[in-house]
């Protein structure tokens, strides 16, 4: 099916759509997080959580992965690439270094029985970590998972998460080849109201620019936001915009922007355009203005204020001011996504979606962006 939207350049065209992973196949009750990524070679790593506990965010949940050698096609079977017990391992968010060709995933841990609540009010046993995996052969091996919480979360956070969906590295301006990646945290705040208490969130990034070996923790942006995607604008300095998940911004995606790598960041601004029910959203680079191409920007998420359905896909033209282009993906209940741009151009959309609840598939989808 082929959508047109009259005065922009672009339409897009369906290919295909697969449920890649189903509620209560393969030995997990839920999939959830997906997060998805082109590696070098060209192949799509497609990455999830598996809970067996259920559908919630804590108990017994590993990260799963199947990859596809020809743009989506076909796949390989579910591949378990951590499990710790009883214990959660979540929130995949990879990055591939086009230098070194490896792919860096960014990941959480935590006790499987502390939730989210009890870790924000630190309550709980122990607190939320942050892990790196690494593979060097475009998603077929991986290393051993290796903590870096101390070098990326400030002790007095409590909740923490990385992604969800991808990282980017850095092509311009004196930060050229860091590795970015997004995140987002709870923190103490007299004046805060998360889970009836005085805490807030925030998003953040870390970051590495020795090829993955060392991640540092950088600019925090407050309040009232969290799951967040981030672009490098196309100025050639290396700025950055941050696409967030926000609270208190009438049901508002909000932006900010880094001139100095991600070390500082902008105050929060609403995006009028971006509605959202408070849910998680994917935001990424397909073009770069050049001699044979302009500028594009894709977003995608449940476009509406009342509750998490309509899946929308939409295009800016002008490095996210606006947002002319948008066309429903999936219109029944659908949350989260991540998106990423295969080797034969055409874009893989990876999201969550159901008939009666959003969690009951994460399903793949390709797309086509036509020239008009």
């Amino acid at each position: 099916m082929i959508f047109a939207l009259n005065g922009n350049t672009q339409s897009i065209q369906t290919i295909d759509s697969i449920a890649l992973f189903s509620k209560n196949i393969d030995g997990y009750d839920t999939y959830r997080i997906p997060a998805i990524v082109t590696a070098g070679d060209g192949t799509l790593l497609a990455f999830c959580e598996g809970r067996k506990d259920g559908q919630g965010d804590a108990g017994n949940i590993d990260i799963l992965l199947k990859r596809s050698s020809d743009n989506g096609k076909t796949w390989s079977d579910q591949v378990v690439i951590w499990d710790d017990g009883t214990n959660t391992c979540g929130n995949p968010c990879p990055v591939v270094d086009e230098v070194t060709g490896e792919i860096h995933l960014l990941l959480t841990h935590n006790i499987g029985s502390d939730h989210e609540t009890d870790i924000i009010r630190k309550t709980a046993e122990s607190t939320r970590t942050v892990w790196v995996m690494k593979s060097k052969d475009n998603g077929k091996s991986w290393d051993k998972p290796r903590e870096i919480t101390s070098t990326t979360k400030k002790k007095d956070w409590g909740w923490y998460a990385t992604g969800p969906g991808n990282g980017i590295q850095l092509k311009y301006g004196p930060h050229k080849g860091r590795l970015v990646i997004p995140c987002d945290h709870s923190f103490d705040d007299p004046k805060g109201k998360v889970r009836n208490g005085p805490y807030e969130y925030g998003s953040h990034i870390i970051y590495s620019d020795d090829h993955g070996l060392t991640w540092q923790l950088g600019g925090t942006i407050k309040p009232k936001v969290n799951e967040c995607q981030v672009i490098e604008k196309n100025d050639g300095n290396g700025t950055m915009l941050m696409n967030m998940r926000s609270y208190g911004y009438s049901n508002r995606r909000t932006h900010s922007t880094s001139y100095d790598g991600g070390l500082s960041w902008t105050a929060p601004i609403t995006v009028e355009e971006l509605v959202e029910p408070v849910c998680q959203a994917s935001f990424i680079r397909y073009s770069w203005k050049d001699n044979h191409n302009e500028s594009l920007l894709m977003f995608l998420n449940p476009a509406t204020s009342g509750g998490r359905r309509n899946l929308s896909f939409r295009m800016s033209y002008d490095e996210g001011k606006s947002w002319p282009f948008i066309r429903t993906i999936f219109p029944g209940p659908s949350a989260y996504s991540s998106i990423t741009k295969m080797d034969d151009g055409n874009m893989a959309l990876f999201y969550e979606g159901g008939v009666k609840s959003p969690y009951e598939n994460i399903i793949f989808q390709s797309i086509k962006i036509l020239n008009k």
